[in-house]
């Protein structure tokens, strides 16, 4: 009798829809879903943040300059390749500050547009929204920053330093499989969060999906911009969510992590 009720859930399982194409139905725009309008947004984007502040941690300053690139642009896309050694490389500031403008940086305000509110960035986002944020985690291996959990702060050209400490083993245990060694052997590990709400307010579920595809830009700006730099990156879709969620100190739900990536010396 329990063999075949294990049999009859077993196949019933077999039976039900994906929960992945349920999603992707139900975040499809149809002709007669409502919309806010121009005014409501301006309100609702007057309500989030475009960057959580992390007021209460220490600034620091990055430089207002960038690495030189030696590489064309045609150079750099053809040689965007995952390392097939992967060791850490201690970066510069500079190195750093242009990884991460490059991401996700600002690149002009917009104080006089009357709907869009906050300042473009380097990747193209839904409405302008920009749900996403940028931490990274290192050991010593970026000039004159300590080991730590580290925010990026766009509008500011900032970092703030969240967490002070070796974190090595922690991050390991919330990567899988073989990438477990990534916590050791790249320079840095940066964290793309996004903050859902600051999207699905105005175009609910499908909102969700515009947060994955900027994640994507910001995740191949990284790239591009670390093998400009003659660094290789490691992209990592690999890690037990929750455990990285909790290392970060986010719920998880509607602020999550959504793509990681390492980065350590070129080939």
């Amino acid at each position: 009798m329990l063999d075949s009720l294990w049999k009859e859930a077993a196949l019933a399982g077999e039976s039900v829809t994906p929960s992945w194409e349920i999603f992707h139905e139900s975040s499809k725009t149809g002709h007669y879903d409502g919309s806010l309008t121009n005014d409501q947004v301006v309100e609702e984007m007057s309500n989030l943040y475009d960057v959580f502040p992390y007021q209460q941690f220490p600034s620091i300053p990055l430089p207002i300059s960038f690495s030189r690139i030696e590489r064309s642009f045609m150079e750099t896309v053809t040689n965007r390749v995952t390392p097939k050694e992967i060791l850490p490389k201690t970066l510069t500031l500079e190195q750093l500050r242009t990884i991460l403008y490059c991401g996700y940086g600002v690149t002009r305000d917009n104080k006089d547009n009357e709907y869009i509110r906050r300042p473009f960035r380097t990747v193209p986002s839904g409405g302008a929204l920009y749900p996403l944020e940028l931490y990274f985690y290192t050991n010593e291996r970026v000039e004159s920053l300590k080991a730590g959990l580290y925010h990026y702060s766009p509008v500011e050209n900032a970092i703030q330093f969240i967490r002070e400490g070796n974190f090595d083993e922690e991050i390991a245990n919330s990567l899988v499989g073989f990438q477990t060694h990534l916590a050791y052997d790249t320079s840095l590990i940066l964290f793309i969060t996004a903050a859902f709400n600051r999207s699905t307010f105005k175009y609910k579920e499908k909102g969700y999906r515009f947060a994955l595809f900027e994640a994507g830009h910001v995740a191949q700006n990284i790239n591009l911009a670390a093998t400009a730099l003659e660094l290789g990156v490691i992209n990592i879709g690999g890690y037990h969510d929750r455990l990285v969620d909790r290392f970060l100190k986010i719920d998880g739900l509607n602020h999550a992590t959504v793509y990681l990536n390492g980065i350590c010396r070129g080939n």
